[in-house]
């Protein structure tokens, strides 16, 4: 195993975890590179790639609605993975809320792989894939529908399908923030991992943190490292599969 680089406080973070009975995990990109999934901004990210036009620029609600064609190129290229499964980390922390530890997750993902690996109290920031709906209607589509389609995906009522994440420009969703908010407000112990927390508003969700530990996780450094309790240099999936779950 990789060696990481420890900073801040002398505990453990099997120690704290130990000690801990309302976890809250909030998690970036990061936490799905090791399913494959790339992320934005680190070097190989999504956003050091050439296109014909910014990804920031591509994934906002104003490019949808002018240049939806190429909007579904670039949506199903990069940002529908066929075939990604949980990795380390997402398994972990299914365990941990099977467990009792952990109250929730808040993720700034749009994979649904915390789903997928048994996660049941997951805060979707920035929506999901998976959930696509009729921008006339309101019906919903499945991932694999948008997958399959060509062009412009449209709803047998004839409207244009968006999928249900939220792109540059529109607004969070106020009930998924005030669960996130109030539950990163109750924990005793928040772990944030695989996230630059430069993202906001969600990055500022962790200034509702009153609990007792702090635990950064992340391949590089961030803003609130000299706020942690505990900082982890290195893979999240890796970190996290180390963790002995006990009831």
């Amino acid at each position: 195993m990789e060696q990481y680089e420890f900073l801040g406080d002398c505990m453990t973070l099997q120690e704290i975890i130990d000690e801990s009975r309302r976890i809250v995990f909030f998690g970036g990109a990061g936490v799905s590179t090791e399913s494959g999934i790339p992320d934005f901004r680190s070097q190989d990210g999504l956003y050091h790639q050439r296109f014909d036009y910014p990804p920031e620029e591509i994934l906002s609600h104003s490019f949808f609605e002018k240049h939806t064609e190429y909007f579904y190129r670039f949506y199903r290229e990069k940002l529908l993975v066929e075939g990604a499964e949980p990795n380390a980390a997402h398994r972990k922390l299914a365990e941990l809320e099977k467990a009792g530890k952990l109250s929730a997750v808040v993720t700034q993902n749009i994979d649904g792989l915390h789903q997928m690996a048994g996660s049941k109290n997951v805060f979707e920031l920035h929506g999901a894939v998976s959930r696509n709906y009729c921008t006339k209607c309101g019906a919903f589509y499945n991932a694999d529908y948008i997958r399959n389609s060509e062009g412009v995906p449209r709803c047998t009522c004839g409207g244009i399908i968006k999928p249900d994440v939220v792109l540059y420009e529109e607004p969070l969703n106020e009930e998924t923030c005030y669960g996130a908010m109030r539950a990163i407000a109750e924990a005793d112990c928040l772990i944030v991992a695989g996230t630059s927390l430069t993202v906001y508003p969600a990055a500022s969700y962790i200034r509702y943190f009153r609990g007792k530990h702090f635990v950064l996780i992340n391949r590089d450094k961030t803003p609130a490292d000299s706020y942690a309790d505990l900082v982890l240099h290195g893979k999240v999936g890796e970190i996290l599969s180390a963790i002995e779950v006990k009831q």
